[in-house]
């Protein structure tokens, strides 16, 4: 297991518990009626799309969870750049075993590998301009930690993870805070004044109003929400080198690159994990004969 995982494996211990209760249930019906309880099979973990591969550590830890006594090699490692027709890895043993993990596992490989595999796209876009693609919170409830994994081994880096890792001021804390009479340039001196030690201070404009807001206001990054990129451009202008500067907004493969060329050194990306397609991988066997006595 990456060092990475390794820090959560109580986490994901439960996570895959609950998965496997899901999908298991009482019990596989189909293969404890129609499998031999002491057949066994070799499979392997088969690409069949190009991508990048992110959860082989966690698929392993699918398959031993159901059965301890499985062999899986793992032949690829998280971060390889796949091709129709890889083999990810080898999984040996009692073929019901098998069968009963086998959807857990691969659902979350191809999930995971459908998030790294978008996010190298959007990566590979940009690459040659001082600009990093981040991640947000739009994460699937309880799998934010594996699918934040996902991006940075796509090539991603993650922005906060959850609400205490950084101040990020958003439309509604301002919407709340301005009904009460509060100015865009006092709400972030407030926040800076509250700022636990070492985490930053992100305020969320819209226009160049608030760009020069933000700036009097000594904002640490500030995010330009929804602009356009000529919009983008003259706000990038406004700010200072001592101020980091982050794009977000209905940005896809088609446009990030013309973000990224305003000069905005973070672009934020929702799309990254609330909505990759799932790299195609599956699962192929072959059963082991027994001996002949």
């Amino acid at each position: 297991m990456t060092d990475k995982l390794a820090l959560y494996e109580n986490q994901l211990n439960t996570l895959i518990d609950l998965a496997l209760e899901e999908d298991i249930g009482g019990g596989d019906i189909t293969s404890e009626s129609l499998i031999p309880a002491d057949l066994r099979a070799k499979t392997t973990l088969l690409a069949k799309g190009d991508g990048v591969l992110a959860g082989i550590d966690l698929a392993k830890l699918v398959f031993i969870k159901v059965d301890p006594e499985l062999k899986f090699k793992v032949l690829l490692k998280d971060g390889t750049v796949l091709h129709s027709g890889d083999i990810i890895a080898t999984v040996t043993g009692n073929a019901r075993s098998l069968l009963k993990a086998e959807r857990v596992a691969l659902n979350f490989l191809q999930k995971l590998s459908g998030i790294a595999t978008q996010t190298a796209e959007y990566v590979a876009l940009i690459g040659d301009l001082p600009v990093e693609i981040l991640d947000t919170r739009k994460t699937t409830p309880g799998m934010r930690l594996l699918e934040k994994y996902a991006v940075s081994m796509g090539g991603g880096r993650n922005h906060r993870f959850n609400l205490s890792d950084g101040m990020l001021i958003k439309d509604n804390h301002l919407a709340t805070l301005r009904a009460h009479g509060m100015t865009l340039k006092e709400i972030v001196a407030k926040a800076k004044q509250s700022a636990p030690a070492g985490i930053k201070v992100e305020v969320e404009v819209t226009n160049l109003k608030e760009v020069r807001e933000a700036v009097a206001a000594k904002a640490d990054i500030i995010m330009f929400d929804n602009m356009s990129p000529a919009k983008m451009r003259a706000a990038v202008k406004l700010v200072p080198s001592g101020i980091m500067t982050e794009a977000s907004g209905n940005i896809n493969l088609k446009t990030v690159r013309a973000v990224a060329e305003t000069g905005v050194n973070f672009i934020s990306i929702g799309a990254l994990t609330h909505s990759p397609k799932a790299l195609d991988i599956s699962l192929e066997f072959e059963p082991i004969k027994p001996k002949q006595k």
